[in-house]
């Protein structure tokens, strides 16, 4: 990683360092998508395998660098047990539902773009509606999404307006790298807490949600 600037230089190290810190065996640790740079599910495991070896149970979605991720049925076969993934779907861990979608570059308005936007708001909307069949009074909802969900004028979107729709309290996404981006780590919009965890963008450190 360290070929894309100096802030990614013993980002592993720093990532382990800082989450020993932080993390104890049931806490929950949500990853955003982008998880190892790997073409199949066989090679993939091999960074899975290093996450597996830090405490905590932990959640993860598609990014768009996940090009070993197709069949999800695989997929959960072959992860660790304490590995979660979601996909059109929700879990609960105590007082908190976690749910979400990789969603789509809200930027590029080509056809195929479009359809893909369309088919991730679909997939989003899968996911919300088990996270509210699983919420009890005094729970929480958590969405993760790889994309932010908006552009980068921070105005609403469909997709924010799907998540003021499903009372969602909290989002955590990625995606957005480099010195230069137009990046916001945190802000608070309609009432819904959006939270930017690309490692360089926190110094490679967890962030509490």
């Amino acid at each position: 990683m360290d070929i894309f600037g100096a802030c990614w230089e013993g980002h592993w190290q720093k990532i382990c360092d800082d989450w020993r810190l932080k993390v104890k065996e049931d806490d929950v640790v949500l990853i955003a998508g982008d998880i190892s740079w790997a073409m199949t599910l066989e090679n993939a495991l091999l960074d899975v395998n290093e996450i597996a070896k830090l405490p905590g149970r932990k959640v993860i979605i598609k990014g768009n660098h996940d090009y070993w991720w197709n069949s999800v049925s695989k997929i959960r076969k072959a992860l660790p047990d304490d590995f979660f993934v979601i996909q059109n779907d929700a879990i609960k861990f105590g007082d908190v539902v976690v749910c979400g979608s990789r969603l789509w570059n809200l930027t590029n308005q080509s056809l195929v773009d479009k359809k893909i936007n369309e088919r991730e708001k679909i997939r989003l909307e899968l996911s919300l509606e088990k996270a509210v069949k699983l919420k009890e009074e005094g729970d929480r909802i958590i969405a993760m999404c790889h994309y932010p969900p908006f552009d980068a004028t921070l105005n609403d979107s469909e997709y924010t307006a799907t998540f003021e729709k499903y009372a969602v309290d909290s989002v955590v996404y990625g995606h957005l790298h480099g010195k230069d981006c137009r990046a916001v780590k945190y802000m608070e919009k309609n009432s819904v807490k959006y939270y930017l965890t690309s490692c360089d963008q926190v110094d490679n450190k967890l962030i509490k949600i």
